[in-house]
C-alpha cells in the first residue's frame, strides 16, 4: 500500500487522494482506515468521507469538476472583515499622497508595509493575502513615465508648424537643413555603459564599480550635427567645456567635411535646434559664434529652436542619436579612440552614415560678450518669435 500511494499520490488531487484511501480501506477490510490514515497520513476523517463517497451517500457527494463539497474551507477575509478592501484601496490609492495624515505617504508602499499598516488598523492580514487583494484590485508595479513635458507655451504646436514649413521649403529648393544637439556627455574609462551585448557565457566585462570621472580621461562631450535631407551626421567629440564656440564649431566641420561636398549652390543654411544647452537661443556668444560662422560662409544662416521643454523632438535625438546609443550598448567607453569608432560604425537599414573625429580645441567657460558685439551682430528675427526665429546674415569684408 505505501509504495502504491507513494506512486499515485503526487499525481492525484484531493478528491482522488481521499477516494484512493477509501479503495484501500475498504479492501482491508476491519482497522482498514486506521492503517490507511497511519500509512498515508491522512485523516481519519477525509477517509471517512471518502468511504461514504464510494458507497454512494448523497450527503457527500461532490459536483463534478470539483474536489470538496460546495461551501466547504475557510471563509475568504474580504467576506470576514467587511473593511479589508476598502482600507486597502484607501492606503494605495494615489489622490491620497497628498494628504499629509496618510499612514505611507513617506514610504514604500510593499506588501509588508501595506500589510503592517493594515494590521495596526485592526485588520489581521499577512503579506500574501495584500498581494491577492492588489490584483483583485487591478494593481500592478509601474515605474515612473515620462509625459509631461514642462511649461507649455501658447504658440508651442504653432512653432512645430513654422518649423516645418521652413525645413519644407529648404529642401524643396535643395538648401541645407541640419538638426543639432549635444549627445549626453560621457565618462571616458572602463566604466559601465547601459544595455547588454552578446559574450560567453559567465564572462561579462568587468568595470568599476564606481562612476568616478578618472582625471587623466575626463568627460566626452559629442555634439552633433545632422543632415535632414542626406541622413548623414558629423559628431565632434569634445575634450573641454560644451560652449556656443564648440557647437558652432562643430557645424563648420561638418561644412567643411561633408555639407560643402553634398550642397555646392548652397545659399543659404538653416539650422534647428532646441531651446537649451550650447545652442540656447538667450546665448549670446552662440549668436556671436554664427555671425563669424555667416561670415566664412558668405551666406545667411536661419536658425528655429524648439519650444521649451521639447527637445526629445528635435530629429538628431531619434534618427542620429538612438542609433550611436544602441551601437555602444554595453560597450565601455575606455578611450576616445574607442567612442570615435563605434559612433563612426553606427548605421541603419535606411542607410545612415556618420563621420566622427575628435576635437582637441580648448573652448574655456564664461566667456563675455558685450553689448557692442551683439550690436554687430546682423541679425534679423523673424515676426513669428523673433527671439526662436532668426536669420543671421554675413557682413561684407
Amino acid at each position: 500500500m505505501q509504495l502504491r500511494y507513494d506512486a499515485l499520490g503526487p499525481v492525484l488531487d484531493e478528491r482522488g487522494r481521499r477516494r484512493f484511501a477509501a479503495a484501500e480501506a475498504r479492501a482491508a477490510g476491519r482497522g482498514g482506515v486506521s492503517a490507511v490514515s497511519r500509512i498515508t497520513g491522512l485523516a481519519r476523517s477525509t477517509i471517512i468521507r471518502g468511504l461514504a463517497e464510494l458507497y454512494g451517500d448523497a450527503a457527500c457527494d461532490v459536483v463534478s469538476g470539483r474536489v470538496r463539497r460546495p461551501g466547504g474551507g475557510r471563509k475568504k477575509l474580504t467576506e470576514t472583515d467587511a473593511t479589508l478592501l476598502s482600507d486597502l484601496q484607501g492606503l494605495v490609492e494615489p489622490t491620497t499622497r497628498g494628504d499629509p495624515e496618510a499612514p505611507l505617504l513617506w514610504t514604500s508602499r510593499s506588501l509588508r508595509n501595506l500589510a503592517e499598516a493594515l494590521r495596526t488598523m485592526g485588520h489581521h492580514v499577512g503579506h500574501n493575502v495584500v498581494a491577492d487583494l492588489l490584483r483583485q484590485l487591478n494593481y500592478s508595479l509601474q515605474g515612473n513615465r515620462k509625459t509631461r513635458a514642462g511649461s507649455h507655451t501658447p504658440d508651442r504646436d504653432a512653432q512645430f508648424d513654422h518649423i516645418n514649413a521652413k525645413v519644407k521649403a529648404a529642401l524643396a529648393a535643395g538648401q541645407p537643413a541640419i538638426s543639432v544637439d549635444t549627445k549626453k556627455k560621457e565618462l571616458v574609462g572602463d566604466f559601465k555603459n547601459a544595455g547588454r551585448e552578446l559574450r560567453p557565457k559567465r564572462q561579462p566585462e568587468a568595470v568599476r564599480v564606481h562612476d568616478f570621472k578618472i582625471p587623466e580621461l575626463g568627460r566626452a562631450v559629442p555634439y552633433g550635427v545632422y543632415d535632414i535631407a542626406g541622413n548623414t551626421g558629423w559628431v565632434s567629440v569634445g575634450l573641454d567645456h560644451d560652449t556656443a564656440s564648440f557647437a558652432v564649431n562643430a557645424i563648420r566641420r561638418w561644412w567643411q567635411t561633408m555639407g560643402c561636398a553634398r550642397y555646392p549652390n548652397a545659399s543659404a543654411l538653416l539650422i534647428t535646434a532646441d531651446c537649451g544647452g550650447s545652442n540656447g537661443p538667450r546665448l549670446r556668444l552662440w549668436k556671436r559664434e554664427l555671425q563669424l560662422l555667416a561670415n566664412e560662409l558668405g551666406m545667411p544662416i536661419t536658425v528655429c529652436h524648439l519650444p521649451p521643454g521639447t527637445s526629445k523632438w528635435n530629429k538628431i535625438e531619434h534618427r542620429m542619436f538612438s542609433f550611436i546609443t544602441q551601437n555602444w550598448r554595453g560597450k565601455p567607453l575606455v578611450s576616445y579612440q574607442t567612442i570615435v569608432q563605434l559612433i563612426a560604425a553606427t548605421t541603419t537599414r535606411t542607410g545612415l552614415n556618420i563621420n566622427c573625429e575628435i576635437d582637441h580645441a580648448s573652448y574655456p567657460a564664461g566667456i563675455q560678450v558685450s553689448e557692442q558685439d551683439m550690436a554687430a551682430i546682423n541679425i534679423t528675427p523673424d515676426q513669428f518669435h523673433g527671439e526662436w526665429n532668426y536669420t543671421i546674415a554675413p557682413r561684407p569684408p
